[in-house]
Parts: structure tokens; sequence; C-alpha cells
């Protein structure tokens, strides 16, 4: 297969190729040139589907009881719910403002990159090359395998093998996706997220009908403040947000997004709307069934309320809960895959990942750089520990770029802003992001130091890779 690397205003000739034109059958090759690039084919209905595909995972079905245990009420833990949804919809209109702002794929990296420079940047794209999404790729693909083979094992449990091999097996299908065609990736995170919303739907429904029948002995003193542990609820609030976490994805792939001015801020407000409604009512629904103490000893929330009120129906939920970490995984790669390609369009990965294939019009060789990696890490690996170690950078590094939008308001108040918040709005939201990273160092001082400790490294990978010039010949050829 041949890849051409991607044209650049740093070219002084644009790359063309007259053959580079999707045709069907029979159908004759438009004589005119085309630049081998990355298609705008993400609408707002794509846009909508990788949001809310790769935000609702496996947790909503199986263990929501996180935020209840530290909420210290059924009354709270829907306010948490709801106040992280408005929260994670402030993070997302300030991406709206730096996607529409900086029209280039990448996300996370792009805007640290903008904004406090390259080697910011690289420590960055530095954690999650070597731990950060390799994880937790390999934590949502466990989830998908184990959930798969349940009906098939019920009442016994899954062989552990038996788990990380059909894992394999899904890690493989969905960077084969990813590298064939974009717009098969495309319609199957529709299809996943019709999945995903379905299911949810079919919690709802009868939920709400119970409630409607005057289920309601649950709800009573929901608000009972004797019950409200205050001590608990960052934590409660550090679990919610976790769970709307994936609603900057879209930004990854902003150079692929059909008319973004409009498209990206439209995507994300119609998505986290989305979100917040199903998460919430299906909270509502979990209540209308099981009290709070039933909720906190399930295993699998989704499971238990299926059982209780659907019967033998419920072998179907096993099968939901595969098909939404299916679009969590699909979804998270096709979005971090140009976070690399970008990387190394900026010199900070080898040319080769910046490379797209001339007839598929996909960056292969992007897609499957955490392939080994992740493979690795499943079979050999602590994914749960790793985890642990670096979960507290995501939200620095968001807070980060969102408080580098508040010094791009200062710094370059002539940059184009087709859509602009308020500032209050990255102020909450920036404060919130470090008041995480604040409750990890007092929460889990060890496993956040290590973690801070692990994205060090990337000091000196940077001067070693990207700023030290009189590098040996083998080293420049491969950086």
């Amino acid at each position: 297969d041949i890849m051409i690397s991607e044209w650049n205003s740093e070219h002084p000739h644009p790359v063309v190729d007259s053959t580079c034109q999707d045709t069907a059958p029979g159908q004759s090759l438009d004589p005119g040139p085309c630049k081998v690039e990355l298609k705008r084919k993400v609408t707002v209905l794509r846009g909508i589907s990788i949001i809310v595909g790769t935000i609702i995972g496996a947790g909503i079905f199986i263990s929501p009881k996180g935020i209840l245990k530290n909420s210290g009420s059924v009354g709270m833990s829907l306010v948490v719910w709801v106040t992280c949804g408005v929260l994670s919809l402030f993070g997302a209109l300030c991406y709206a403002e730096l996607g529409t702002s900086i029209k280039k794929s990448g996300g996370h990296y792009t805007y640290i990159l903008e904004a406090f420079g390259p080697q910011m940047a690289f420590m960055r794209l530095w954690a999650d090359m070597i731990a950060i999404r390799p994880a937790g790729l390999a934590v949502i693909a466990l989830a998908f395998g184990r959930y798969i083979l349940e009906p098939i094992f019920m009442p016994c449990g899954v062989p552990e093998t038996a788990i990380k091999l059909t894992t394999a097996i899904g890690i493989t299908a969905v960077m084969y996706i990813n590298s064939m065609s974009v717009s098969w990736t495309a319609r199957l995170q529709i299809f996943l997220t019709c999945s995903k919303l379905l299911a949810m739907v079919i919690i709802i429904i009868p939920g709400l009908y119970q409630l409607f029948k005057g289920e309601t002995k649950n709800f009573q003193n929901a608000f009972e403040v004797g019950a409200v542990e205050f001590m608990g609820l960052p934590l409660a609030f550090y679990s919610g947000m976790y769970a709307y976490a994936g609603w900057f994805y879209l930004n990854f792939v902003t150079e692929e997004v059909d008319n973004p001015e409009r498209t990206v801020p439209l995507a994300i407000c119609i998505s986290m709307v989305i979100v917040t409604i199903c998460y919430t009512l299906t909270n509502v629904a979990y209540y209308t069934v099981m009290s709070a103490e039933e909720l906190l000893a399930s295993h699998a929330v989704a499971v238990t309320f299926a059982e209780k009120l659907m019967g033998h129906f419920s072998l179907v939920v096993p099968i939901f809960v595969s098909l939404s970490c299916f679009g969590s995984m699909n979804g998270c790669l096709f979005a971090f895959s140009r976070m690399f390609y970008v990387a190394s369009r900026e010199g900070h990965l080898p040319e080769v990942f910046s490379m797209i294939h001339i007839r598929r019009h996909t960056p292969i060789a992007a897609v499957i750089i955490l392939y080994p990696i992740t493979i690795l890490i499943l079979f050999l690996g602590d994914i749960y520990s790793l985890l642990n170690f670096m979960s507290f950078l995501r939200w620095l590094f968001i807070g980060m770029a969102v408080v580098g939008l508040i010094y791009l308001r200062y710094t370059r108040p002539d940059m184009p802003r087709p859509f602009k918040v308020p500032i209050f709005i990255p102020a909450v939201f920036s404060f919130t992001c470090f008041f995480m990273v604040f409750l990890s160092l007092y929460s889990d001082p060890v496993n956040t130091g290590i973690g801070f400790a692990i994205s060090l490294t990337g000091i000196p990978a940077y001067y070693i890779f990207i700023a030290f010039h009189t590098k040996p010949k083998w080293l420049l050829r491969l950086s």
C-alpha cells in the first residue's frame, strides 16, 4: 500500500495525485489533481455520534454506585449527576471556542502547543503514548471482552484467558476498521451510538413507568441531611466527571469536520444535553426498582435492574454493554490517532505517522501506533494500577488547555473566534480541573506521585529526540 506525506503550508508545492479520489467501479476518474489529505467527512450527526458514543461506556450500565456512595443520599447523587453534566458542558463549550479558533486536529496537544509551546505539548504527548492511551484502550477492551462472552458462559464465570483473547480480537478489529475507511468508522460509530441510546431507553422507559405507577419509596427523604457525607462530595464529583469524560474527542478531528464553525459547537452542545438527560433518567430508573442499599451491593447495576424487572430479557444487557464498550474503543481510537498524526506533522513524532494512505485517506501509521504496546499491556501489565498512576494527568492537561484559552484571549486578542464563551466559563472549569488534580494528590499521593514522575520523563525525552540537534545520523533518521 502506498502512503505519502500530508501536505502542509510549510511545503513549497502541494502533493497532488490524479488518482487519489474515491471512485465507484466503472466510474471514470476526475482528470483534475487532488491533494492526498484527510477528508472533511464528519457531519453534525457523525460528530454527535463520536462524542456521545465515546462518553457513554460501560460505567452507566455497570457501576454508578461510586457517586451514590460518596454523596450519601439518592437525592444528592442525582444532583451530582446533573451538576457534573453542566460542568462538562462548560468544558465542552471552552473546547468549542478552541476548536473554532484553532482549526487544527489534535485536541489537548494542539491547544497546549499553541498556548504554551512545544515542550509542554510534548510532555502531554509522551504521557499519552507510553501509558494513558494504551492502558485506557486496554481497559475498555477488557470490559468488551468480558461482557460479550458473559451470555455464552452463564451461569459460570468467564475464563480470563478467553477474555484476553477476545479483547485482543476486539482491539485488532477496531484498528482494522479505522485503518480502512473514515466512512466505515463513522457509520459504525453512528450504529453503536444508537445501540447505546437504545439500551438506555430500554432502562429508562420501564423505570419511568414504575415511577408513574407510584414506585417512589426509594425517593422518600432523598435529601435527608443526616445521610449526606459532605467530605465525600468532592470524590462524588470526581467520579461524575470521569463518567462524562469524552466530550473533548471531536476536537481531535477538527480538520475532518465539515464546516467546523457550525458543526463543532452544535455537536458538542447537543451531545452534552443528550448525555446529561440520559444519565440522570437512567439513575432515576434504577432507583424506582432498587433501593440505595441494593444499588451499592450490585456489581452490575443494569443487570440487577433487568433481572428484577425483565426476567430472561436481562440476558441482552451484557450484549448492549459490550456494544457500548466497542463504540467507546472505536471513538477513542478514531480521535487520538489524529493527535499522533498532528504531532508527527509538528515534528514531535517520526514523519511516517503523518502519512496518509493514498486511496483510503486514513492515517494508518497513526492508527496502529498504539497496537503493540496495548497488546503488551493487555497480557503482561497491571492496567488498573497504570490508570491510577496517570488518571490525574488527564485533568491537569485539560485544565492547562482551558487556561490556555484564557491566556490566548490576552496574548492574541485579534485571533478569529467564530464561537466565544463568557470568560467565567473557562475560569470555573479550569478551577474544577485543578481541584480534581489537588484531590488526587490528597487522596492517593503515592500513585499520583508515580504518575507525575512518569510524565516528567518526557522532559529528557524532549531534549534527546526533539531539541538536541547534533544527534547521531541513526537518531536523526528516526526522529
